[in-house]
């Protein structure tokens, strides 16, 4: 019997890549579309229209598919939920119950709503293919023994602020933190990073030590290497199986135009 998983698609490349395969392990896709052109319609067998703040029809959609699984996909902006007033019972209900927007609080209530149905949150990981390199340097460049050492620092530093929910990315330039990421994403937190820095940065990407992949995977990219050529980062390093590289072979391109270290680590190089 065909499995139905819904397929929640927020911003970015990575609900095509995990629609598609999704389908090649033998899903029969509902995507929901929570941003636009997420390119995951050429994939799907159905694709709803769907609003943070409207949560009703997503619930009824889920239903009447018979979803047995669901899938988180892409950028789901927190900014959105701060913005967002709450237009139908559903939604209203489920902030109630989270309180507030900690992701701790909002994941209690989507596990607790996906449970009641009897659907399972899956694990995004393994919908990702190849794209979670282990330790190795991706580029032309190792980074020098001071570059590893902001690495180093830049790590502990990103695994303690995503532990708190905070954000997972960092900029650091001789071990001085110039730039911890908040509700405005990585590419914003890197462009204020290396304007405090100054040229020669580590732009450093990592995860708590608990991470949920159910919920997220997170990302760099092509965007990620232009805004740290921008600013003159010399490195950008991210944690060695738990950061996705969306279209590798162009981001390490970019990165050995810049003359940029890209690196993945758990934290021991150089």
């Amino acid at each position: 019997m065909e499995r139905s998983l819904g397929l929640m698609c927020g911003a970015g490349e990575l609900p095509a890549l995990m629609a598609s395969e999704a389908r090649r392990q033998g899903w029969r896709v509902v995507a929901f579309a929570f941003a636009r052109d997420t390119g995951a319609a050429a994939h799907a067998a159905r694709v709803v229209p769907s609003a943070i703040a409207e949560m009703a029809p997503v619930i009824a959609a889920l239903q009447e598919e018979k979803v047995t699984g669901v899938l988180f996909s892409g950028k789901f902006w927190m900014g959105d939920l701060l913005r967002t007033e709450a237009v139908d019972d559903a939604h209203r209900a489920m902030a109630r119950r989270a309180g507030g927007l900690l992701d701790g609080n909002v994941r209690n209530v989507l596990l607790t709503t996906l449970g009641v149905m009897g659907i399972e949150l899956l694990d995004q990981r393994p919908f990702l293919g190849a794209g979670l390199p282990g330790e190795t340097v991706l580029g032309a460049r190792t980074p020098t023994p001071d570059e590893w050492a902001d690495v180093r620092r830049g790590l502990a530093v990103a695994r303690a602020a995503a532990e708190w929910s905070v954000g997972q990315t960092v900029v650091v330039r001789r071990e001085a933190v110039s730039a911890v990421e908040a509700i405005e994403g990585t590419t914003a937190a890197i462009r204020r990073g290396t304007a405090l820095s100054g040229p020669g940065a580590a732009i450093v990407k990592a995860v708590g030590p608990a991470h949920d992949f159910r919920f997220d995977v997170p990302t760099i990219g092509p965007e990620t290497i232009d805004a740290a050529a921008e600013g003159g980062a010399a490195v950008v390093a991210l944690e060695a199986e738990r950061v996705f590289v969306l279209e590798r072979g162009t981001t390490t391109r970019r990165a050995d135009a810049a003359s940029i270290a890209l690196v993945s680590t758990r934290g021991a190089g150089g």
